[in-house]
């Protein structure tokens, strides 16, 4: 029988987690920097951030950060965010290849082949990209939405033009139900959130009477039509922070969404619905984004040492922040 193996503080390359967040506050210091957190990350980042919060919040703090620095724990297309909204700041992230299966669903060459397409076939429409997308396709689009301004949004699209909402399909179809806006939606969808098995969900919430079931917009029909309440990360959070009375929630969204759930409201218990692994069927832990994952304490603080990897102004970061300013800020 194999033994399992447990890493210990004498296997080589442990750092005691408490020496790394003292020293990561050193360097911040010594580097005038501050952490940007999404909620996506390890609750130990998490906890040494300066702001933490879903992708509409972190954009906005990024324009009010003090510090001549910015370190994003998150993913590639949330730091490009952080630099075109703050163009005079050097943004760092721990980890260039933290990238995002939605964004990467998008490409921009094929974003401009099939806006192409529409205009040749006489179409007059406005393309809405949700923020999970790179700069060069925000650099193409008229309006760009999180899920937390993602309706108000919606709504100030002219209704004489069509919807080219991209990438989530889900995301989309559910903007188009609670609009009542037609779109023509592109088909990606966050890895993440695709793999939610709703035979364990249904089973979770038939097993602990009384629970409520809180879903991401991102997840799946099947998913959601089983919700209790739908909303992004920040709306999620709010609303359990609302109900004083101790409950059980069955969480649909990254996993490690539970730790900001748990700070801000340690009443209730947190529980997160498996997935379902498709090349195997088998249920699994697999409702943490392997790309967030790639964000650790170690390097957070190598980033600030070494002062990289850094995220490089482009030439289409201007008309990438034109969109973002009309669309998060005004």
């Amino acid at each position: 029988m194999s033994i399992p193996v447990i890493n210990t503080p004498q296997d080589e390359g442990y750092e005691d987690p408490l020496d790394l967040m003292d020293e990561i506050d050193e360097l911040k210091k010594e580097k005038d920097a501050s952490i940007l957190a999404h909620f996506y990350v390890d609750g130990d980042i998490q906890d040494i951030a300066d702001f933490t919060g879903d992708s509409l919040k972190l954009a906005r703090d990024a324009t009010q950060v003090k510090t001549s620095t910015i370190v994003f724990s998150g993913v590639h297309f949330m730091g490009e965010s952080a630099k075109i909204m703050s163009p005079e700041k050097r943004v760092l992230i721990p980890d260039m290849l933290a990238g995002c299966s939605l964004a990467e669903s998008c490409p921009a060459d094929q974003l401009v082949a099939f806006q192409e397409q529409l205009r040749s076939e006489g179409r007059t429409f406005d393309t809405v990209a949700y923020i999970n997308t790179s700069a060069a396709v925000k650099s193409l689009c008229d309006w760009i939405v999180t899920s937390g301004n993602a309706q108000d949004i919606i709504e100030r699209v002219p209704q004489d033009r069509e919807i080219l909402f991209v990438p989530d399909q889900h995301l989309g179809r559910y903007l188009s139900e609670v609009t009542g806006r037609k779109m023509i939606l592109w088909p990606g969808s966050c890895m993440v959130h695709e793999v939610f098995s709703i035979q364990d969900l249904i089973r979770a919430k038939r097993n602990t009477p009384g629970s409520v079931v809180i879903a991401h917009p991102e997840c799946p029909q099947n998913i959601l039509e089983i919700t209790d309440f739908i909303g992004g990360t920040e709306k999620m959070r709010r609303h359990v922070m609302s109900i004083d009375k101790p409950t059980t929630f069955l969480v649909a969204t990254e996993s490690a969404m539970i730790h900001a759930f748990e700070k801000s409201a340690p009443q209730h218990t947190f529980v997160p619905v498996p997935g379902i692994m498709t090349s195997t069927g088998e249920t699994c832990a697999c409702n943490r984004c392997p790309h967030m994952a790639r964000n650790t304490l170690q390097k957070v603080r190598d980033c600030l040492k070494n002062e990289s990897p850094e995220v490089e102004w482009k030439d289409y970061f201007q008309k990438a922040r034109d969109v973002l300013d009309r669309s998060l800020l005004q």
